[in-house]
């Protein structure tokens, strides 16, 4: 007798530095909660034990700790675990999934601002992850000053070694998520993220009244 239970839903929430993921994040779940739904929280790097492991080898040190390529390489490891042991059996059980990023951060971070290209990255997530993808990913916008201004306020001045690097890069990231969108419409939706967290929340809410 086969198991009638829906799949669930996996949504990703995605942007620069300082745009309000996190918070969003959190709003977002406690909303779908609200109507009934299963949620899962989670994030990358991150998500499982083996991830969490590789976060701090990520997020920690000098900039320049790790090569382009090195970087690209933890990401997928750390996303093939919490693929493997966090993603796919909470979708399998019917839960919803909202994780602070995914895969179109290594495609706009690695892929588009260090050049490794978007090829280079979707391999190594078709050999770890089975090329999951999310049904809907949300990226968050900012303009620069106020995304800054955000980050300054929030890290206290001790940023990581993403948020550390230059505003060039940060407007490269920035470029290559409006690129993501334009290609893949059905999938990422751009979400102004200023005004209230409310107000952002339900803009969220509207991006996904499809599902």
């Amino acid at each position: 007798m086969s198991d009638a239970r829906p799949r669930g839903r996996f949504i990703s929430l995605e942007g620069g530095e300082g745009v309000g993921k996190s918070t969003q994040v959190k709003r977002l779940a406690a909303a779908l909660r609200d109507r009934g739904l299963d949620v899962i929280e989670t994030r990358e790097p991150g998500g499982s034990p083996g991830a969490e492991a590789i976060r701090a080898l990520l997020m920690q040190g000098d900039v320049q700790r790790w090569t382009p390529e090195t970087e690209a390489l933890l990401f997928a490891a750390a996303r093939a675990d919490h693929v493997a042991r966090t993603i796919r059996p909470a979708l399998d059980r019917g839960a919803w999934v909202v994780s602070d990023r995914f895969l179109d951060s290594s495609l706009a971070y690695q892929g588009g601002a260090d050049g490794l290209g978007g090829e280079t990255i979707r391999t190594l997530h078709a050999i770890g992850s089975g090329g999951l993808l999310p049904d809907r990913t949300l990226v968050l916008r900012l303009p620069v000053d106020e995304a800054e201004a955000r980050e300054h306020a929030r890290d206290g001045g001790r940023p990581d070694r993403f948020a550390a690097r230059g505003r060039d890069y940060h407007a490269a990231v920035a470029a290559a998520f409006a690129r993501l969108a334009d290609m893949e419409p059905e999938r990422l939706r751009l979400v102004d993220a200023s005004g209230a967290a409310g107000t952002v929340t339900q803009r969220l809410l509207a991006a996904l009244d499809d599902l």
